[in-house]
């Protein structure tokens, strides 16, 4: 059963933008076959509509051994696990939501995502970035995105121009075009103003997106369905390689955040440093007072203030009063030397996590029996190393 449903105007739905389907005069491609308009039912004023009937003429094409130009290249399941709402533009972004909420305004049995239009735009265009393209404030691509031309070799479909040169600036053969590649002569079907700003500009993100949105609702389709996507997406693309990558990609942004990237960003997490920042310097190290030579496991030495008047036993370590992690240090002199200061770590302030302040404190235990002049023997879990760092944490 066919479906006859009006387009509203976007302006019904938001101040700030319009949009309309103007109805379009039937358009031939010189190849094998006809673009045939399906019925339209003109029930506003201004004569905008949504197709009845499903446009069967592809809005695109692959090249050869290209799925799409989108791809840059890439693997596609690489292009697949990648797939985030972070990458995509703001501009492009709002695009594909703003022709999901007027499509299915106007189509309410159509039921499309703003995630398929979005996949569709991930792999026509990488969302208006291919080529060195990017998008204006207005959503445009510049310098503008046009495919290869499409005069049968190296595996590309036969079309002869269509459009005369109108849109793609070819008047020998067709060329794809914009951020979604539409073929000129199904644009002139389904080409539409969706900004208000009185052009239907394939260039544009904005009219591009809700041309696709109506080039996928027409006909009988449900697109909230497995089935009526891919009836859809084969449509658009008469390739089943292109419609799998189209609908993983779309389950991926399902599944995503709902941020964006600046419109002029060709990647996101791109950061560019301050020029400006200068960095603090750091404050300078103050000197303890250090006995003369050297010892192991000190890392420097300094002179003492006073000598020892004869080397003292090594020392034995003392249980503080307390934990490392919150107040006493160590005993007896510094290096385990009697006579020379010992530095005392400050206590360390309670995470209120157990785990961490146990991590922490044993940590500052091993600095602190390193400071008191202690030095590890590895080979051994009893020597007066690991008794001083037990004794530290109260073991």
């Amino acid at each position: 059963m066919q479906r006859t449903t009006a387009l509203v105007p976007l302006g019904l739905l938001s101040a700030a933008v319009t949009a309309s389907l103007v109805g379009a005069s039937p358009a031939t491609i010189n190849a094998s076959e006809e673009v045939v308009v399906p019925t339209e039912v003109s029930a506003l004023p201004d004569g905008t509509s949504v197709p009845t009937g499903a446009i069967e003429a592809p809005a695109s094409v692959s090249t050869g051994d290209v799925v799409a130009a989108g791809l840059r290249g890439k693997n596609a399941q690489r292009v697949v696990a990648t797939a985030s709402n972070s990458d995509i533009p703001s501009a492009a972004l709002a695009a594909y939501q703003r022709a999901e909420t007027v499509i299915n305004e106007a189509d309410k049995s159509c039921n499309v995502t703003w995630q398929l239009i979005a996949a569709i735009g991930r792999v026509e265009s990488d969302h208006g970035r291919y080529g060195g393209n990017v998008l204006d404030d207005d959503g445009v691509a510049r310098p503008g995105i046009y495919g290869i031309a499409l005069n049968g070799k190296r595996g590309t479909a036969l079309i002869r121009d269509t459009d005369a040169g109108q849109f793609d600036k070819d008047t020998t053969y067709d060329r794809a075009i914009g951020p979604m590649q539409f073929i000129p002569s199904t644009w002139s079907v389904v080409g539409v103003d969706a900004d208000g700003d009185g052009q239907r500009d394939p260039q544009d993100v904005d009219d591009a997106a809700l041309g696709t949105a109506v080039y996928l609702c027409s006909g009988d389709d449900d697109l909230s369905t497995t089935a009526g996507q891919e009836t859809a997406v084969f449509r658009y693309n008469n390739s089943d390689e292109y419609v799998d990558l189209v609908l993983s990609i779309m389950d991926a942004y399902m599944s995503g955040d709902y941020t964006s990237v600046p419109t002029n960003t060709l990647a996101a997490a791109t950061f560019a440093p301050d020029p400006t920042y200068t960095p603090p310097k750091p404050p300078k190290p103050t000197k303890a007072p250090q006995p003369s030579g050297s010892q192991q496991g000190t890392g420097s030495a300094a002179p003492a203030p006073a000598p020892a008047p004869e080397p003292a036993p090594e020392p034995q370590p003392t249980a503080p009063a307390g934990p490392v992690g919150g107040g006493n240090g160590g005993s007896g002199g510094g290096l385990g030397i009697p006579g020379a200061p010992t530095p005392t770590l400050p206590a360390l302030p309670s995470t209120s996590v157990s785990v961490v302040d146990e991590v922490l404190s044993y940590a500052q235990a091993v600095l602190q029996c390193t400071l008191d002049g202690y030095v590890d023997n590895i080979l051994s879990s009893t020597d007066p190393f690991d008794k001083c760092v037990n004794g530290y944490m109260g073991k």
